[in-house]
C-alpha cells in the first residue's frame, strides 16, 4: 500500500527540520558502537568491581569468554500494581541469558510513582518532573558501560518515556523494552464515573466511593482504562520497541513468563555481533511518526504530546504540535477505549488489540512499514498475535477481523474518518484538545469566564453553586514553571456534573488532563504557560471565550486594542511559595526554573 501523501509529507519535513541534530546524534552512536566490550575496553580494577558479584560461571563467560552482557533497568516496586510484577522478572531473565550462552545483570532501578495515587496532592507536582529523573537513573544504570543490550522494565505514565529518553542516551545499545501487562477487569470503568460523579455531587459518601475505585483497581497490573500508561505500550508495539502483542496480555498469564524470555532472546538476537539494530537507529523520524499515528488512530493520552515531544529529541529529531495536527486530520479512528468508549483495555485485546490496529495502518498506507524494528521481520510481525507453540517457545498467528467492531474497526470503516487530537490556535496561546470523546454538539462552547488560581478554588465554587451556568473554567499557573504541571483529573467530576444539567461547560488550562477530560472539552497544555507570561495571565473573570475544536481556534472575544492593553497577572506569592515547599518539591526547583514550554516537551534538559 502506498504510504498516506500527509503522512509522508509530515515525515519529510521532520526529517529536514532534524537533519543537523540527527547527524550529531547519528555520529556519537557510530562512536560508542565501535568500542570493544566493556571487559576489554576497561581497566582491570573497573572489571573486578562491575562483576565481583556475579557467579563464578557468569563471570568466565563475561569476561574470558566475552559473552554478550544484558543490563536490566527496572522500574519495579511493590506499591504500584503495574509494576509490582516485575519483582520476578530479573532471575527469569538472568536464566534464560544463562540458557543462551550470555549474562544479565540489573544496571540499576528508577523510581516509579503512580498519578492514581498523588491525584490532587502535593506529590503529584512531582509526577511530570519524575520522567526526567527517571531518565537521568536510567542514564546513571547504563553508565557502567559494560553492558552490550538493555532491557527495560516499565509500564506507567512517565516511566515509559523516561527510560526511552534514557535509553535513547545510549543510543548504541540494543534495547528491548518488557512490559508486565494490564489487570484483569474489576468494575467498569463507566460504573466507575457514575459513582464518581455521584460523590461530586454528595450524592454518596466516602464508603460507596472507596468501594467503586476498590474494585476497579483491585490486582496486579496496569489500569484497565486506555489513559498514559497503556497508550505506552500501545506506542511501544508500533515503534517495534517490544516482543511483537506483549503489551496487554495481563500478569499471571502462562504467556507472560515466556514473553519476556522471549525478549531477552530477541535482544540478544541484536547484538553486534548478529543482527544489529541499536536503539538510537531503531528510533528514527518513521518510527516517531509510527508512534503518532498509532496515539491518533486509539485516540490515546494527550500527555504523549508533550512525552513524545522529548523522546524525540533525546534521538535528535525535532517535531510539534504542527506535526500531530497535520496527521491528526487523516488518521481515522480505529478505537474506542474507556475514556472514548465504553471499553476496557482487556476488551481491546480480546477485539483484536495493538495487532488489528497496526495491521489496519500498514494496509491502510497510514504508517511506514520500511523501518527497522527489534525483530528481524520489521513491522509486519507486530501485526500477530501470540500464543504457545505446543512444540516450545512461541507462535503468532496473524490478527483477523475485529471480534468486536463496537472496540475496534478497520481502516475502511473508521469511528472517524480523522484522529481524536486538535491543535488549537489563538490569542489565549497554543493548546490541545482530546475530542474523541467529546460529543459533537460540544465541539463549539463560547461562554463567559472563570478564573481559578488552583484546582481546589474551582472545587469550593462548584460546592457552593457558583458554577450552575454557561461557563468556560480557567484554571491557571498550572505549567511546568508555575508547580510542575499536575494532572488535573479531580476537575472531571465536577465539570461532568455541570455539562450533564445541560450547561455549555469548558475548560481552559495550562495544567495536564491525559484522557481524564472525558466528555468535557478541555483546552489543555495552553502554551506559552501563565507563569512565564502567557495570555492566561490576563484573563479575568466574565471574558467571553470561544473554544471551537472545528476550526481549531482559542480565543478571549475582545478587540484585539484592548487585549494588548490588559495587563497580565503575577502569580499570588502565597501559591508561588506553596508551591515549592513540602512533599521534596524544594528539590524540584532548578527543573520549574529550566523547564521548557509543554510543546518543546517540558523538557529541563535540552
Amino acid at each position: 500500500m502506498k504510504l498516506n501523501s500527509t503522512v509522508d509529507a509530515v515525515t519529510a519535513r521532520i526529517r529536514q527540520r532534524s537533519q543537523a541534530t540527527r547527524s550529531v546524534y547519528l555520529e556519537r552512536l557510530a562512536l560508542a558502537a565501535q568500542r570493544k566490550p566493556g571487559a576489554e575496553r576497561l581497566g582491570c580494577a573497573n572489571v573486578a568491581h562491575a562483576f565481583a558479584a556475579l557467579p563464578v560461571n557468569d563471570k568466565l563467560r563475561v569476561v574470558a569468554e566475552r559473552a554478550p552482557n544484558i543490563g536490566i533497568v527496572t522500574a519495579y516496586n511493590d506499591m504500584l500494581s503495574a509494576h509490582a510484577p516485575f519483582q520476578a522478572y530479573p532471575a527469569l531473565i538472568k536464566m534464560e541469558a544463562r540458557l543462551l550462552g550470555a549474562t544479565a545483570q540489573v544496571a540499576g532501578g528508577v523510581p516509579a510513582m503512580c498519578d492514581g495515587v498523588t491525584q490532587g496532592t502535593a506529590g503529584m507536582e512531582l509526577s511530570l518532573f519524575s520522567r526526567d529523573v527517571i531518565a537521568m537513573a536510567t542514564a546513571v544504570s547504563l553508565s557502567h558501560d559494560v553492558f552490550d543490550a538493555a532491557l527495560m522494565l516499565g509500564v506507567c505514565d512517565k516511566i515509559v518515556p523516561g527510560l526511552l529518553i534514557g535509553a535513547l542516551h545510549f543510543g548504541h545499545l540494543p534495547t528491548v523494552f518488557v512490559p508486565a501487562g494490564p489487570m484483569t477487569s474489576g468494575v467498569s470503568n463507566n460504573e466507575k464515573g457514575k459513582v464518581r460523579e455521584q460523590a461530586a455531587q454528595g450524592l454518596v459518601g466516602r464508603p460507596e466511593l472507596l468501594a467503586a475505585e476498590s474494585a476497579a483497581y483491585h490486582g496486579a497490573g496496569t489500569c484497565t482504562f486506555y489513559g498514559t500508561a497503556n497508550s505506552n505500550q500501545m506506542l511501544l508495539e508500533a515503534m517495534g520497541l517490544h516482543v511483537p502483542g506483549t503489551a496487554f496480555i495481563n500478569p499471571g498469564a502462562e504467556l507472560r513468563d515466556e514473553l519476556t524470555r522471549e525478549a531477552v532472546r530477541t535482544v540478544l538476537d541484536i547484538t553486534k555481533d548478529r543482527r544489529f539494530a541499536p536503539i538510537g537507529r531503531v528510533v528514527d523520524e518513521r518510527c516517531i511518526v509510527n508512534a503518532m499515528v498509532a496515539l491518533l488512530a486509539t485516540g490515546g493520552s494527550t500527555n504523549h504530546l508533550i512525552h513524545w515531544v522529548a523522546v524525540a529529541h533525546a534521538a535528535g529529531i525535532v517535531i510539534d504540535w504542527d506535526d500531530f495536527a497535520a496527521l491528526s486530520a487523516v488518521v481515522p479512528l480505529l478505537t474506542r477505549v474507556y475514556p472514548n468508549g465504553s471499553a476496557d483495555v482487556n476488551q481491546f485485546q480480546a477485539a483484536g488489540g495493538p495487532g488489528f490496529v497496526i495491521r489496519e495502518l500498514l494496509d491502510g498506507g497510514f504508517m511506514h512499514a520500511d523501518v527497522l524494528t527489534d525483530r528481524a521481520g520489521g513491522l509486519r510481525e507486530y501485526a500477530g498475535i501470540p500464543s504457545a507453540n505446543p512444540e516450545g517457545g512461541l507462535q503468532w498467528t496473524v490478527v483477523g477481523a475485529s471480534q468486536d467492531d463496537s472496540v475496534v474497526r478497520p481502516v475502511n470503516a473508521p469511528f472517524s474518518a480523522s484522529g481524536g487530537l486538535k491543535l488549537l490556535r489563538g490569542n489565549l496561546g497554543r493548546s490541545v484538545i482530546k475530542v474523541s470523546a467529546v460529543p459533537d454538539d460540544r465541539h463549539v462552547i463560547e461562554a463567559p469566564c472563570r478564573v481559578f488560581d488552583s484546582q481546589e478554588a474551582l472545587h469550593q465554587a462548584f460546592h457552593a453553586g457558583e458554577l450552575d451556568r454557561d461557563v468556560v473554567c480557567v484554571v491557571r499557573w498550572q505549567g511546568p514553571q508555575a508547580n510542575g504541571m499536575p494532572e488535573l483529573h479531580k476537575l472531571t467530576p465536577p465539570l461532568a456534573v455541570l455539562q450533564g444539567k445541560g450547561y455549555q461547560v469548558a475548560l481552559v488550562t495550562d495544567g495536564r488532563m491525559s484522557g481524564a477530560s472525558g466528555k468535557v472539552p478541555a483546552a489543555i497544555h495552553v502554551s506559552p504557560e501563565a507563569a512565564a507570561g502567557g495570555a492566561l495571565a490576563r484573563v479575568r473573570d466574565g471574558d467571553r471565550i470561544r473554544l471551537d475544536a472545528t476550526t481549531g481556534t482559542l480565543q478571549v472575544l475582545l478587540s484585539d486594542d484592548e487585549w494588548a492593553a490588559r495587563q497580565p497577572a503575577i502569580m499570588p506569592d502565597a501559591l508561588r511559595q506553596a508551591n515549592g515547599v513540602g512533599m521534596g518539591r524544594e528539590l524540584f526547583a532548578s527543573m520549574r526554573r529550566n523547564a521548557l514550554t509543554a510543546e518543546m516537551g517540558a523538557c529541563t534538559w535540552l
